[in-house]
């Protein structure tokens, strides 16, 4: 059974028919118990840091996500938020990844947020595997986690930030995998194949 986390993220459902479309058991819970039971945990996002990581403190899902062992992928907010620190708010995150997440800066008139399709690169996990370089998937964000050592992918908007991130048991991507198309079932895929 895969749990997706409940937080009134916006794109809960379009994530859930993604996981119907590859057949997927999921549910839809903020049940700590549900989520630490589960096989595999997916923690989506789309909405402002500070008030996500309010919600979840309120509701004790940040310890509860900060100690599963199971593989577990955060989408947008969702991989941000596993960040040590987002310039949104000024917001501490779930320090679960040590990397920090930026607003964009546009430098030659780009626009922000970023939207769009964009191309990834350096793919190299079990998550973005080789044959997802040069793919397109789709992103909305203004914020970008920079690229460090846990960066297991690549894309460029003003400068390289990390599609994708892998720290032991703990997947992201930074854009929408819901509705990146092939692309995005993909990644998906790889991810319930772990």
């Amino acid at each position: 059974m895969i749990a997706v986390i409940d937080y009134n993220a916006g794109n809960v459902q379009s994530v859930l028919f993604a996981l119907e479309r590859l057949g997927a058991n999921a549910i839809l819970t903020g049940d700590h118990a549900q989520i630490r039971a589960a096989e595999k945990v997916i923690f989506p996002g789309v909405g402002e840091a500070s008030t996500t990581m309010h919600f979840l403190r309120e509701r004790g899902l940040d310890a509860v996500i900060k100690s599963l062992t199971q593989p577990t992928l955060g989408i947008c907010v969702g991989m941000q938020l596993l960040c040590a620190h987002s310039e949104e708010n000024d917001t501490p995150c779930l320090g679960v990844i040590p990397q920090q997440v930026r607003r964009f800066v546009p430098k030659n008139g780009e626009k922000v947020p970023h939207m769009g399709w964009n191309a990834l690169s350096h793919c190299e996990d079990q998550v973005f595997t080789p044959e997802l370089e040069k793919e397109y998937v789709y992103y909305v964000h203004s914020y970008y986690v920079e690229t460090g050592l846990y960066t297991t992918a690549l894309t460029e908007y003003t400068l390289p930030f990390s599609a994708g991130l892998h720290k032991d048991n703990f997947y992201a991507t930074q854009f929408h995998v819901e509705k990146s198309g092939k692309v995005g079932e993909t990644i998906l895929r790889n991810f319930l194949n772990i």
